[in-house]
Order: structure tokens, then sequence, then C-alpha cells
């Protein structure tokens, strides 16, 4: 049978392992998985897009395990009391195709988002970093926070939003943590005047300004997650030439990271070759190095392998028919009678 994770369950394992030690963990299996990377059966994410937003598929397989994920973005759902980003998606086994897990995956992007840009900024900011400066406080930030002090070692985070009832709530989540000062920015200069790390993590689906050139420091790290999408944007063009940059999957980044703003040529580095050892991340104390995060369907495969092998262990979960399991393979119709008469 399948296990069957929702969000009450996901979130019951969540809270099982604790917080710090589940992004621990799984930051594990995805630098586990980016090491692994030229084993893996990779294509850019399917999408759909509309004027209000867009509905993805992201697939990827090794010679084990396949996943794939559905997930969507609009921003406007919060005015009709629906998630931004929502999604769920299957673990496979390759050698027979029976799903094993079937699950919810928003709260679980959530957390594999900020796990990503936690072991970015491990590979590629300076090792004294200890101040982040985060713009954009929607369903992501807190996550984002959380894992770079719990991953990195952040000491001090510094918000910023134009909605200050979304400041307020990110800060209120961040409480439960006392080693982490938390500070509310009068503006999105101030937020970041002096950080070691930016990260931006705004909803907006235009070509936004949220970086600009005069509000960049030599030996910054940015992470600019929001930009996900054609015509999805966060990072002044003049931001992008200033540093060194580091994508996921350059055929789906050209297209969708904030890279797509620049010539299809223009020079960027594989974040995996870093996590693996074979080419160096930060050259020297005083660049700038960026993560350019669209989100790759190699991280929800790191989540879904994650989730099934904890699930199973602190038994959590339903399993459930979602395919035929059947005595003789050959007769479907006759397994629909049977159970039709269940």
């Amino acid at each position: 049978m399948t296990l069957f994770l929702d969000v009450n369950a996901a979130s019951k394992l969540v809270s099982r392992l604790g917080v710090s030690e589940f992004m621990f963990g799984l930051l594990a299996y995805m630098e586990d998985d980016f090491c692994h990377w030229s084993e893996f059966d990779k294509s850019a994410r399917t999408a759909a897009h509309s004027d209000v937003g867009v509905i993805e598929l992201m697939p990827v397989a090794d010679q084990v395990h396949y996943g794939f994920k559905y997930v969507n973005g609009h921003p406007t759902n919060p005015l009709q009391g629906l998630s931004t980003v929502m999604a769920f998606g299957a673990l496979s086994d390759v050698s027979t195709g029976f799903p094993r897990l079937l699950s919810e995956l928003t709260i679980s992007t959530g957390l594999r988002t900020a796990v990503a840009s936690a072991m970015a900024t491990k590979a590629l900011a300076r090792a004294d970093s200890s101040t982040l400066g985060l713009i954009g406080c929607g369903a992501q930030s807190a996550f984002q926070a959380i894992a770079l002090h719990c991953l990195v070692g952040i000491q001090e985070v510094r918000l910023f939003d134009i909605d200050a009832d979304a400041i307020d709530q990110v800060a209120m989540h961040l409480s439960a943590y006392p080693a982490l000062t938390v500070i509310k920015a009068a503006s999105a200069k101030a937020c970041v005047k002096g950080a070691d790390i930016v990260t931006t993590v705004t909803a907006d689906k235009a070509y936004a300004t949220i970086l600009t050139l005069d509000m960049i420091e030599p030996g910054m790290h940015i992470n600019g997650v929001g930009g996900d999408c054609p015509g999805k944007t966060e990072l002044h063009i003049d931001v992008l030439k200033a540093g060194k940059i580091f994508i996921e999957h350059e055929p789906q980044t050209r297209v969708e990271g904030d890279i797509q703003q620049l010539p299809a040529d223009y020079p960027v580095h594989p974040l995996w070759k870093v996590i693996k050892g074979e080419e160096q991340g930060r050259d020297e104390p005083q660049q700038i190095t960026i993560f350019d995060s669209v989100g790759f369907a190699l991280e929800d495969l790191s989540v879904l392998r994650y989730l099934f092998e904890q699930a199973v262990k602190h038994n959590i979960g339903e399993k459930i028919d979602l395919v035929p399991e059947m005595e003789n393979p050959k007769d479907l119709f006759g397994l629909m009678l049977a159970r039709s008469q269940a």
C-alpha cells in the first residue's frame, strides 16, 4: 500500500522531530543528492502560465527513486483565503513504478526551500557571517530565518515588508528562538545595511527591483528566492553583474531566475559542483556571491525521501489503496467488480 501524509501528518512529523532537527536531517539528504547530481535524470519543470499565476509539474529520477511535485504560484491567492503556493507530490520505486509515498508538499516546500538557501549560504557566504537582512515577510520567510539561524549560525535577523502586520507575524514566530535577535527594519535599505547575508523572498509576479546596486556591500552573500518564473525578478541587473552567480539547474534558471535579465551566455556557476567540492565558491572575502534560487525538483526528491523514511520510522501517516494490488495482476476488471461489492 501507499503511505499518505496529509498536512496534519506532515506537521505532526515535523513536530515530533523538532523544526531544527528536521532541517538538519533534510540538509544531509539534500547535500548528498547534490553530490550525486550527475546521476539524476533532470529536466526543467513543465509550467502552465496564466495572467494571475502558474501551475507546474517538477519530475526527477535516478536509478532507484522517481519523484514529482505539483505546485502553483498565485500571488493574489491570499485575497481569496488561499496560500500563494500549494503543492503535493509522490515518491515511487523506479524498479516497479509503485508509488511508495503520496504527500502534501506545501509545508514541506517551505522547509526544503529554506534548507536549500542554508545549503547555498554555507557553501558561499563568509564563514564569519552573523547578520541576515530578510526582505519579504510572507509564508516562506520564517522558514528562511530559522534555517539560516539553525544551520548557518545567524545571530541577528532584520525584517522588512511593506505589510507591517506581516513583519509582526514573522517576528512572533522567531521569538521561539531566543538566541536569534530580531529587528524590525523601517525600510529595505535599513534592512540590508551592514548585513552579511541578504535574502529576498517576495511574491509579486512582476519584474520587481527589491535590491539595487547602492544597497550592496562588499562581502555580502545574496539569496534571491522570490524571482522564480518568467517575468518575475527581484535583483537589479547591476546587482547580478556585481557578483558571482550560482544556480541550480541552468536550463530552468535561465528562463525563471533573476538571470533571465542577462544574456544567455552570461557566466554562471553550478551550485552542485561547489557542494561536491569540484569547484570553489567564494573566491575572496570581499566578493559578492549570489544564489539565484528558483527551486529545483531534486530538492523535492530529497524532502520526499526524507519524509518517507522518517514517517515509517515514527509510524506517522495512513496506508491507502492509491493503486491496485491484485492476486491476479492481469484481472483488473475482476478486481473492480470485487471492490464494488465490498
